[in-house]
């Protein structure tokens, strides 16, 4: 694991905190859920290339499913 891995993963962790919530308080069930994905995935995702492109999805989704 190197920095930007790292890095990447804590700003995901965060922003997937943001969704979680969001959604649990507006009772919104895909952003809960891409919350609840965007905090876990980074400890299974050791590529930094993979990490943005799933983090970049999960963080999309929201707003694409609107």
């Amino acid at each position: 694991m190197d920095t930007a891995t790292l890095l990447w993963g804590m700003f995901f962790g965060a922003v997937g905190l943001g969704y979680f919530i969001y959604g649990k308080r507006q009772s919104l069930l895909l952003p809960l859920l891409c919350g609840a994905g965007l905090m876990v995935f980074p400890y299974f995702v050791s590529s930094t290339l993979w990490l943005l492109v799933i983090g970049g999805a999960l963080m999309a989704a929201p707003w694409y499913w609107r």
